[in-house]
Parts: C-alpha cells; sequence; structure tokens
C-alpha cells in the first residue's frame, strides 16, 4: 500500500465523458446523459483502501446533506480485480450497501476513466460546477488514518460544494488528496 497523492488537473477542465456499469444495480451510467444538477462529484473510491474506509462515514453524510441541494455524486472503482480481489467487481454492490452509498458505484475495468482523469489515489475527489468544468479537486478534508488520524469533516470537499453552488469562484488553496495508489493492471 503506497501512500499516493492526487494530481491536480487544471480547474475548468472538461470532465470526460464516459460509459461504465454499476454492479450493485447492473445498470450502465454515461456522465453526459445525468440529469442537469448544480455540481457534480467525482470520487475514485474502492472497497479495501484503509483512507477511504476511514472516510466513508462522511462521504455518506456529505451525499446525504448535498444531494437534496442538486449535488450529484458518483463513485468510481479502476482497481485491478486481479492483483486487488477485495476490489472485484461483485463485490462493490454488497459493500456500497453496508457502508451506506447513496449514490451509483462503477467499475472502470479498462481503467481509462482513472487514465482520463489522471487519478492517482483512491480516494480521489473531482468537483464539477453544471456544466461539467472542473471547479476543486482534491481532498475530503486533513484526515488521514495514522498519518492524521482525526476525525474527518470533509470540510475541503463542503467548502467546495458550498462555493460552487453560491456561485463563488474556485477556492484558491485546494489540497491534494491521498491514499493508496490505484491499483493499475500489470503493476509490480
Amino acid at each position: 500500500m503506497a501512500y499516493t497523492e492526487s494530481k491536480m488537473i487544471p480547474l475548468g477542465t472538461k470532465a470526460p465523458d464516459f460509459i461504465l456499469p454499476d454492479p450493485g444495480t447492473g445498470q450502465l451510467l454515461q456522465l453526459s446523459k445525468l440529469p442537469a444538477a448544480k455540481a457534480t462529484v467525482l470520487m475514485f473510491l474502492c472497497n479495501h483502501c484503509p483512507y477511504v474506509l476511514y472516510i466513508n462515514p462522511e462521504i455518506v453524510r456529505i451525499s446525504k446533506e448535498y444531494g437534496p441541494k442538486g449535488v450529484q455524486f458518483v463513485g468510481i472503482n479502476s482497481n485491478d480485480p486481479i492483483s486487488h480481489p477485495e476490489d472485484a467487481p461483485e463485490l462493490m454492490g454488497p459493500h456500497a450497501k453496508t457502508v451506506g452509498y447513496d449514490f451509483p458505484y462503477l467499475f472502470d475495468a479498462t481503467q481509462e476513466v482513472a487514465k482520463a482523469y489522471d487519478a492517482a489515489c483512491t480516494p480521489d475527489f473531482y468537483v464539477f460546477d453544471a456544466n461539467l468544468q472542473l471547479f476543486y479537486r482534491g481532498q475530503l478534508d486533513e484526515s488521514r488514518p495514522k498519518r492524521n488520524p482525526v476525525p474527518s469533516t470533509g470540510s475541503d470537499l463542503r467548502a467546495a460544494l458550498e462555493a460552487v453552488l453560491s456561485g463563488a469562484p474556485p477556492l484558491e488553496v485546494q489540497r491534494p488528496s491521498g491514499g493508496c495508489n490505484i491499483k493499475w493492471k500489470n503493476e509490480e
């Protein structure tokens, strides 16, 4: 488990479109076909990463709080299930139910979506405005198991969501997320 920080792609980047399956529901989801939203939060997550597991309760709280305000949430698992069978697609639906995800949790089997977003770690957060232009990328908050085991508040993501919903400019300070590296295929 190598600690990796997210890459800070440029603000204003248009969200690359994708079509991915939600193993929990058996449905395909296409980003560009989602209903209009005031903001969209894409999160690169997985079932096993201790960094994701540590903040899952806060992710769920934020999605329940901001969903009714017009924010849609989408989780994506891009990990290689061959090297990490605990992230296999057949385990994603039960995992999502257990931790309380009320948003689609999609499987990126080819890892092309993670590459298109230049995702590097789990968790990795991206907030897009109503036009799917990148507004925020980085951490949920400063909490990290073992590295900074303070309670997760979601302060950075909450600040970004408040800003995008109020029409304010993007936050000047955006800090990278940190966690487990994405488990790329054929990685030694």
